[in-house]
């Protein structure tokens, strides 16, 4: 194992390509192209499930037991619930994310006949008109609603627009990249984690370093709704590593800055053997890190599970400010996971004797203590 590396100026274009595709979980189609085309410009083979996960093959000395490494490309959005008799629509969110961090969000609207731009208001929007009543109306998704930009102020123009309940809503992310190296964006969750993903393959095929074992890079498509990483894996896959976001906030102990290894979420603890293997590679090569366990949070990894796969979990994530709002990271933690990726990819596997799905107690790991 060697330390490659990361070309940050690539990670931080694709990274924006992503986030200017727009994404909502079941609307991402557009974004699976735009990773296979990158994917087939590194000349990585991969593979599509029906409904558009990616999987991606590094090929090693051996084919098994092998490992992957996902990320998802799918992000919160809202639908049209109802047409209302004002013009206007009632949403209701794509994923889990509060009403309050989409008032204001400029937003696009595809239709089956083409798209339009708009924004997500509250209900009394105008301080001018109803001055304390704006400080003292309900939050929810129920007190908002989506302008649009049209000459439209009633239930029939927006039928002859052809708008329709289930269409699909993408709020715009207004990235910003400082000189300081914060990134402000919404959907870094995550997008961010699929952009190293790529910077950390780009980074093993520049360097020429042989891998020991096939690793397979997944993009999911559905992580904000619950499925994530339940279809795509081959049985033989003993090892999967996901790349997401951890939260910084009072009572976190996760950074914006170096890696950050989750011990547990609301899935319960990931796997012993493989999350020190993780530290254990970061100390090693000297990656800044720190662990932390998040209470209202799952992931792919919990999705893989839940669906019957015998496999070895654990998350990295970027620390991420105001997670499922108008996000903040720091490009220090993206380029620390990328060479934690990268590095993993050259590990051999955890045990033997987890190329076959069940096999005999010689080989069986301890814990210590």
């Amino acid at each position: 194992m060697k330390p490659v590396s990361i070309d940050t100026a690539y990670l931080l274009d694709i990274l924006l390509k992503l986030l200017f595709t727009p994404s909502p979980s079941g609307y991402t189609d557009r974004v699976v192209h735009v990773v296979c085309e990158e994917l087939e410009r590194l000349g990585v083979p991969f593979e599509l499930t029906r409904r558009g996960a990616i999987r991606a093959t590094l090929k090693g000395e051996a084919e098994r037991p092998n490992k992957a490494i996902v990320a998802h490309i799918d992000t919160l959005g809202a639908m049209v619930k109802a047409l209302k008799p004002n013009g206007r629509l009632h949403l209701v969110p794509v994923g889990h994310w509060n009403s309050r961090f989409a008032e204001g969000a400029r937003c696009t609207l595809f239709t089956d006949q083409g798209q339009y731009r708009g924004t997500i208001l509250p209900m009394k929007a105008s301080g001018h008109t109803f001055g304390p009543e704006i400080d003292n109306q309900p939050g929810g998704w129920d007190h908002v609603e989506f302008r649009i930009d049209e000459r439209v102020s009633d239930l029939a123009g927006l039928l002859k627009l052809g708008i329709h309940v289930g269409d699909f809503i993408a709020i715009d992310t207004a990235p910003e990249i400082t000189a300081t190296g914060f990134i402000n964006a919404r959907h870094l969750d995550d997008k961010a984690g699929a952009a190293l993903l790529l910077a950390a393959v780009k980074a093993v095929l520049d360097s020429g370093v042989t891998l020991p074992v096939d690793c397979h890079p997944l993009f999911t498509i559905a992580e904000e709704i619950g499925s994530g990483a339940s279809a795509a894996l081959h049985q033989d896959v003993a090892e999967m590593l996901t790349i997401d976001n951890g939260t910084t906030a009072p009572g976190q102990n996760s950074s914006e800055f170096g890696v950050t290894i989750c011990m547990a979420d609301m899935g319960g603890p990931f796997d012993y053997h493989l999350t020190h293997r993780l530290l254990q590679l970061c100390q090693e090569f000297r990656i800044p890190h720190q662990r932390d366990i998040f209470r209202y949070y799952r992931s792919d990894s919990a999705a893989a599970l839940e669906a019957g796969n015998d496999v070895r979990t654990a998350l990295v994530a970027f620390g991420i400010d105001a997670s499922h709002g108008y996000e903040r990271i720091h490009q220090d933690a993206l380029e620390s996971i990328a060479s934690l990726v990268a590095i993993y990819m050259q590990s051999p596997p955890l045990y033997a004797r987890d190329r076959y799905e069940m096999g005999p107690w010689t080989g069986f790991p301890t814990l210590p203590g």
